[in-house]
């Protein structure tokens, strides 16, 4: 039995699956854009309240130095705090009109404004009789005094002005002094947060903007995400739609590179892709065109030779079935050559390849060979610079096919007499050899099919000498898979030159 857990995965899995792969990229672009909008709030609201607080807190330290300097010349006139204390008017007239001007003595200007930085009220009133409280404003029902955020100490730290009760201690004290002499001290009521209802009003207004442009942006950015979701993913859906088109074999089919980035590489890919499968289709349905031309040839001889037996126009002779029999061989080698070629191809033409020294096998390939050379009136001239065992990774047999392959070729198109030179040279870190024969050569605008399967060049070297075209490209199959490379070329001899190179192997032999 799942358990919730295991039902939650799944079904989360299974909503993730089912959204289309543009969708998923739309939501990550605008959960993004959610992300950095919120985080822009959270930011700019700690940093508004931050810095208005900062701002609270300068205006304070203001007030309380221009306080300190009144309350210091009210001593120094008074010489004691006895007119603070029994005049609480005296005390807010101070708090208000600042050093040298009191309340109720000669003071001239606009009525009385009770307005404290520092306090949670801010009313227009005249000031109040000496020994009564603050009034409540018009048309407001009677309230409790507010607890004052300032208050004022003697040089021993009581309290000498109405307040709440509280003790020094719920104030930050800062002493006050006249003449160089501490003759009391000045509290400011210690407070964690802005109380006042100004300041709470404008730091909601403060916040509701805040919203507001973060409203604004995130409409913004899902219409931005939206635009670019679709453009950059674009590319993806031509991507898709040409990747259909390959599914139907339809392998002409390319996208358009619009840019340099990841996604135009992919479609450059995708063009490369598409220009290989094109190509090997072509070279697919030439080589079935190849083959059926290749096998039809020696089986319309044959056919042709034995109908003509059956209907008594040749008499059946011994010449006859020569000629019957050659044929047939010749179907033999194509066949053969069919099957080596598609084995090498496949990879699984030999187990893991040995070292192998290839002048021990090339020696014994022209051993066989040697006879049929003589016959043809081709002379051997061979040139080696191998000091020792020189090795390299290869199957023996499969080596020894590439060599009688080039031996074939000579017998087949090199004029006679003639002369064929074979050099084996040790370079560094490859070993190189060469077949070079007398004759004819090969145009220079066919050298480069020569590997390529049933390919023959016309005139000398042509199927009459019974070749069937696969020869050079098993060499060249063989060849490649032991890591070597091979080309052909014309000598200055005026024959043809067909050049190997393998890797060496340092080791012993296996």
């Amino acid at each position: 039995m799942q358990s919730v857990n295991d039902l939650g995965a799944s079904g989360h899995g299974r909503f993730s699956m089912n959204l289309k792969f543009r969708h998923k990229v739309f939501l990550a672009l605008l959960l993004n854009s959610l992300i950095v909008v919120v985080c822009m709030i959270l930011i700019g609201r700690y940093f508004s309240e931050r810095h208005f607080e900062e701002y609270i807190s300068k205006v304070e330290a203001e007030t309380v130095t221009k306080l300190l300097e009144a309350l210091s010349q009210e001593y120094r006139r008074s010489g004691n705090w006895d007119s603070v204390r029994q005049d609480p008017g005296l005390w807010f007239g101070l708090r208000w009109a600042g050093p040298g001007m009191r309340p109720g003595t000669g003071m001239t200007g606009p009525p009385f404004l009770h307005f404290d930085p520092l306090s949670t009220k801010s009313e227009r009133m005249p000031p109040p009789p000496p020994g009564e409280l603050m009034p409540p404003p018009p048309g407001q029902p009677p309230r409790h005094p507010p607890i004052p955020p300032i208050a004022l100490f003697d040089a021993e730290k009581r309290p000498l002005t109405p307040g709440d009760g509280s003790s020094q201690d719920s104030y930050r004290l800062t002493p006050i002094k006249a003449d160089a002499q501490l003759v009391g001290w000045l509290g400011l009521r210690k407070h964690e947060r802005t109380t006042h209802h100004l300041d709470v009003e404008f730091t909601r207004q403060q916040s509701q903007i805040f919203y507001a442009i973060g409203a604004v942006a995130l409409i913004l950015a899902f219409f931005v995400t939206l635009v670019l979701s679709r453009r950059l993913l674009a590319p993806l859906k031509e991507l898709e739609t040409g990747t259909r088109a390959l599914i139907s074999r339809r392998f002409d089919t390319r996208i358009a590179v619009r840019s340099n980035d990841e996604l135009g590489q992919l479609a450059a890919g995708f063009n490369a892709m598409a220009q290989a499968l094109e190509k090997h289709q072509q070279t697919q349905q030439q080589w079935l065109v190849d083959i059926s031309h290749e096998l039809r040839t020696p089986l319309a001889i044959l056919r042709g030779e034995i109908e003509a037996m059956q209907d008594g126009v040749r008499t059946v002779t011994r010449q006859g079935l020569d000629s019957l029999h050659l044929e047939v061989m010749h179907l033999g080698r194509i066949v053969g050559d069919l099957h080596d070629l598609s084995f090498i191809e496949s990879g699984s033409f030999s187990p893991e390849p040995t070292a192998v020294n290839p002048l021990e096998i090339l020696t014994e390939t022209l051993e066989c060979f040697r006879t049929r050379l003589n016959q043809r009136g081709i002379q051997l001239d061979m040139h080696e610079t191998m000091e020792g065992d020189v090795l390299i990774l290869a199957d023996a047999d499969r080596l020894k096919q590439v060599f009688s392959n080039l031996l074939e070729n000579t017998l087949r198109y090199a004029k006679v007499p003639g002369v064929l030179k074979i050099s084996i040279e040790v370079g560094a870190g490859e070993l190189s050899a060469s077949f070079e024969d007398s004759g004819p050569g090969v145009p220079e605008e066919s050298l480069a099919f020569l590997f390529d399967r049933l390919y023959r060049v016309d005139g000398a070297r042509s199927r009459e000498h019974g070749g069937s075209g696969l020869g050079l490209a098993i060499c060249k199959s063989i060849v490649e898979s032991f890591g070597g490379k091979i080309e052909a070329s014309n000598s200055s001899t005026g024959g043809l030159k067909v050049s190997m190179a393998f890797p060496r192997h340092y080791g012993t032999p296996l």
